[in-house]
């Protein structure tokens, strides 16, 4: 009897944990399951019938419009058009930034590491205006520039600070070793700094892609055209007649963007957790 009532007792106690962590689960997944759903209804349903409500058929005529009549592909190309370049210049010079502020030593290496991290403080929302200024004077707003100059920028500073962190978990002995067989400083950037923190790269790529990929108070600020938005801003467009929003489209528009992410992370989750865990410890 006493064996069990611990049992009892050890599980009365880890109910409240399982329930908090169940009904944070809920509102993760209803919203999702909710979007998923609607992108097979039709309009009238969701003007005639409860949001809960199942949808009448599984047809996938709503992607199709979104696609072919909404412009989903074209939204799409433009985003990868803007975040992969401006993925690869984050990755480029924040890698060699952290290198030069974290591996190499040098007079002032500290006040500049500092300078990175009060970059993340700046709130986006006060350099927009500077920037469409700046951006309008020089004839860049009729393209896709504004928006790969943005990313690029606003995504050193953390890139900087996390993969600074993440070479500080490098032995220096490592660095030492190399010094002492004779590599120079861009064999050890190439041949030993890289190949250790490669989890670490991988990680930041993702987390500044879904940043990137997901953003839209920039990308509706900076693209004027229609045929240059994004798929975050794409998505506002879906609109009919008279200006009525056409949920169905919209909504099957909504479920290409997050589920695709979605699943890219579900596919990257192992490396992304051995990416996170790399910086945590020394040695």
């Amino acid at each position: 009897m006493t064996i069990v009532s611990r049992s009892w007792s050890a599980r009365l106690r880890r109910l409240p944990g399982v329930l908090g962590v169940g009904f944070l689960l809920l509102l993760v997944v209803y919203p999702m399951l909710w979007i998923l759903l609607g992108s097979f209804k039709q309009q009238d349903e969701f003007l005639s019938e409860p949001f809960w409500a199942l949808p009448r058929s599984w047809s996938l005529t709503n992607y199709v419009s979104a696609f072919v009549d909404g412009g989903l592909g074209i939204y799409i190309r433009n985003s990868a058009l803007v975040v992969f370049p401006s993925l690869l210049l984050i990755l480029a010079f924040g890698v060699a930034a952290a290198f030069a502020l974290e591996v190499l030593v040098w007079k002032g290496r500290s006040s500049v590491l500092v300078l990175f991290l009060a970059g993340i403080m700046v709130p986006t929302q006060m350099i927009l205006l500077p920037l469409f200024a700046v951006y309008y004077r020089a004839g860049l707003t009729g393209s896709l520039w504004p928006l790969v100059i943005t990313y690029t920028a606003i995504g050193m500073p953390l890139s900087v600070f996390m993969l600074a962190t993440y070479m500080r978990a490098v032995p220096r002995e490592v660095f030492e070793a190399a010094i002492l067989d004779g590599a120079s400083v861009y064999r050890i950037f190439w041949s030993v700094t890289i190949p250790l923190v490669r989890n670490a790269i991988f990680t930041v790529a993702l987390v500044q892609f879904f940043f990137l990929w997901n953003d839209l108070l920039i990308a509706l600020t900076f693209v004027s055209r229609s045929d240059l938005r994004t798929i975050q801003v794409g998505l506002l467009n879906f609109t009919g007649q008279y200006g009525s929003v056409d949920y169905g489209p919209m909504f099957a528009g909504i479920s290409v963007s997050v589920f695709g992410t979605l699943a890219l992370y579900a596919f990257l989750n192992k490396r992304v957790m051995a990416g996170l865990t790399a910086g945590a410890v020394k040695g």
